[in-house]
């Protein structure tokens, strides 16, 4: 019997579970249910997911694909003009440019992505379009821009006027090409979604406006597939959000998918993704960084490095926001 049998035949008794797996650590948990394969659910980062999710849920209530789903979901988050950190409302770089980041991945693994991207209304769409008619994966830049003009792609005119005013305020104030972030639970970043349609195929989508005033050029883990988002059919799917620079580090969301390969629970996936975040880093001021995942019978986890990381789940029963565990307090 292959491993990975042996574990889902062990998650699908429910039972209290005592196994080692492949790294030599041995797993002690008892195994907590969202739903079952087969079972549509969506997951998505951060109270702007709520509305993500009613989108998404359209179609996967209606018996319709996961990548689907996951496009429609986070296109509702891209357009809303009051979001400052995804989509046409996000904040510029330093030098005033809204760049926009995104990346999508479905069941057959296949994948998208746009990185540096200006004045396109719906970067997902335009990852989806790379994944399905070009032989590309990424596409960034002025080159992303001339391929969603190309295809048709709506645009939109960034920044919106009440955040240049912003920005110029901040330039002013601010001379110090190389500051510190500020990322906590109340400057977050970032859409990732990750679902389950009724034929238990996982998909996900992840797009943003990235950091707030960072360095014209810079790009974070959102568009990067294996950070910010990663979907194996077999296993699992996992995204990221927080600050992007730690994420890439230890390519974020592929280690909880890994991770769950190998005999993890989602819970103790993430939780795994974020001792490596800390492991990595010195000095942890302003290292937030967050994970959820779903595995193929429907188990959820989420956990963060500092309190304050939330999700929205909707499936035929749920429809809230919960909040993930974490490391530590801030």
């Amino acid at each position: 019997m292959k491993r990975r049998t042996f574990f889902r035949l062990g998650l699908v008794t429910g039972a209290l579970t005592v196994t080692r797996n492949v790294f030599g650590n041995t797993l002690f948990e008892e195994k907590s249910f969202s739903g079952k394969t087969g079972s549509p659910v969506v997951l998505s980062t951060w109270i702007h997911g709520m509305e993500a999710n009613r989108a998404a849920w359209e179609i996967l209530n209606k018996g319709g694909k996961a990548v689907d789903a996951v496009e429609a979901g986070v296109k509702i988050t891209e357009a809303d003009i009051t979001n400052r950190s995804v989509g046409v409302g996000g904040r510029p770089d330093r030098d005033g440019h809204v760049t926009l980041d995104a990346c999508i991945m479905d069941e057959q693994s296949r994948c998208g992505s746009v990185a540096f991207l200006e004045g396109i209304a719906h970067p997902i769409s335009v990852a989806r379009a790379i994944m399905e008619k070009t032989q590309h994966v990424m596409l960034v830049g002025d080159g992303a821009k001339k391929f969603a003009l190309d295809q048709g792609f709506k645009t939109s005119k960034t920044p919106l006027p009440e955040v240049k005013k912003d920005w110029k305020k901040w330039k002013e104030e601010n001379k110090d090409l190389f500051k510190k972030p500020q990322i906590n639970h109340e400057n977050h970043d970032t859409i990732g979604m990750i679902a389950m349609d009724k034929n238990g195929d996982l998909s996900g989508a992840c797009t943003t406006s990235g950091w707030a005033y960072k360095m014209h050029g810079r790009v974070g883990d959102s568009p990067i597939i294996g950070a910010g988002l990663f979907v194996d059919n077999e296993v699992g799917a996992a995204t990221a959000s927080g600050l992007g620079e730690a994420i890439i580090r230890i390519a974020g969301s592929h280690t909880v998918v890994e991770s769950m390969r190998y005999g993890f629970s989602p819970q103790k996936a993430c939780e795994e993704a974020v001792k490596r975040i800390l492991s990595k880093h010195k000095d942890l001021t302003n290292v937030q960084c967050c994970f959820l995942a779903i595995d193929k019978e429907g188990n959820i986890g989420a956990h963060s490095v500092y309190a304050g990381f939330n999700y929205a789940i909707k499936s035929a029963s749920e429809n809230k926001m919960v909040d993930s565990t974490f490391d530590r307090n801030w």
